[in-house]
């Protein structure tokens, strides 16, 4: 278990090194403070997973490199029961000149392991890595990937009661990433408790039992994953009219001959507006559009992209049999219901009012990217690829006799 109550943490810093000896000579201040945490407090009983999420410079990597004994705290406490330990920054604790092999002892003995519990888990730790022949090799010809793989399995086989996770896990190939995460499981099945922070908001939904959101060193939710993620993606908004988007707007591309118009468009999912949404959540994509001039057989259509601009998914409304006319002054808002039957990731929504079947004969409004939204969680079996398609299997005959 892992109580802290009130953390504060904070860094001078300096314009230039000299600041540093011009301060301790001159006894003037030549540095400017920055308030990492701001008295931080939240429990994580045993067998809990915490997700910490947050913008760049919220205080995640502080708090952990508290909760791992790396940084003192200015003010606060806190109470651990048991081991702590964790993968946070690559290359923490370990020298570059001595083997993996060595460095197994090295940073063993550094997170508190005793060499006999080191020499008892040896083989174990280094059969988890899969680094075969390297683990002889010096550290400095590593890869990060091969670096967080050691980290990691040394790390787990300390046998915590805590263990902490920072974004160092990233940097793994797939398979090795699945194997931790199903080891993060069984630890946490087994009663101990963990600390992940990242950005992945699929992640933090898939693995954490709750969530906490930093935001300028306070905590601004400690609750329920989906609730975190909501809180994040508003943090990340700041205002009603998202301010990402607002800035990005000079480089959306937009055309048309504005007959009638797009005027909102907005992602619905089972809780109303949404920035996040699960794999097969039934969602809708709503528009309100605007008419100048008198026009007929309207139709809207969407495209839905990927993070590469790849497009995934996309209709309009006169495939759907819906055309529709829009008279000088009048607002109609549209909806397109369907499941998101996406993989987790970000995508972004394209929108064309136009007339018929495309927008290549008369296009009344064109917007590149009007809806930006990420899909984390899943309500559907695991699947692989893109698109998760309604599947179903049943055996069709069995020949033989059993042996």
């Amino acid at each position: 278990m892992i109580r802290v109550t009130e953390l504060h943490k904070g860094f001078r810093l300096y314009q230039k090194p000299s600041d540093r000896l011009r301060e301790i000579i001159l006894r003037r201040p030549y540095h400017r403070r920055f308030e990492a945490l701001k008295g931080i407090s939240f429990t994580v009983p045993a067998g809990q997973t915490l997700g910490v999420i947050g913008q760049n410079g919220a205080g995640k990597s502080t708090l952990l490199k508290i909760l791992s004994g790396v940084l003192l705290p200015d003010q606060g406490q806190v109470d651990m029961q048991g081991r702590v330990t964790g993968l946070l920054e690559l290359g923490t604790g370990f020298d570059g000149a001595l083997t993996g092999r060595a460095n197994i002892l090295n940073n063993g003995l550094l997170i508190g392991m005793s060499a006999e519990e080191i020499r008892q888990h040896e083989d174990s730790i280094i059969e988890f890595a899969e680094l075969g022949r390297f683990i002889d090799e010096p550290l400095r010809t590593y890869s990060s990937g091969m670096m967080m793989r050691l980290g990691f399995a040394i790390a787990i086989h300390a046998n915590p009661a805590c263990f902490l996770v920072d974004e160092a896990l990233s940097v793994g190939d797939g398979h090795f990433q699945q194997k931790c995460m199903k080891r993060i499981r069984e630890f946490r099945d087994q009663g101990g408790s963990i600390i992940f922070v990242s950005h992945d908001l699929n992640a933090i939904k898939q693995i954490c039992d709750r969530a906490i959101v930093l935001d300028d060193g306070h905590v601004a939710f400690d609750g329920d994953t989906e609730g975190a993620v909501n809180t994040y993606n508003r943090i990340m908004a700041r205002l009603d009219g998202d301010p990402e988007a607002v800035a990005e707007q000079g480089q959306r591309h937009e055309f048309g001959s504005r007959e009638a118009e797009i005027i909102d468009a907005r992602i619905l999912g089972e809780h109303g507006v949404a920035k996040s949404v699960a794999t097969g959540e039934p969602v809708r994509i709503q528009v309100t559009l605007q008419g100048h001039q008198p026009t007929q057989s309207l139709s809207l259509g969407f495209m839905i992209r990927d993070r590469f601009g790849q497009d995934i998914f996309g209709t309009n409304s006169h495939y759907l049999e819906h055309d529709f006319e829009l008279a000088p002054g009048q607002q109609q808002v549209l909806e397109f219901a369907l499941p998101m039957n996406l993989a987790a990731g970000k995508y972004t929504v394209t929108l064309a009012l136009h007339s018929e079947q495309h927008h290549l004969e008369h296009c009344y409004h064109w917007v590149d990217n009007h809806i930006r939204f990420e899909v984390a969680g899943s309500r559907v079996p695991a699947f692989a690829g893109v698109a998760a398609l309604t599947t179903t299997i049943s055996t069709i005959s069995t020949e033989g006799n059993a042996t």
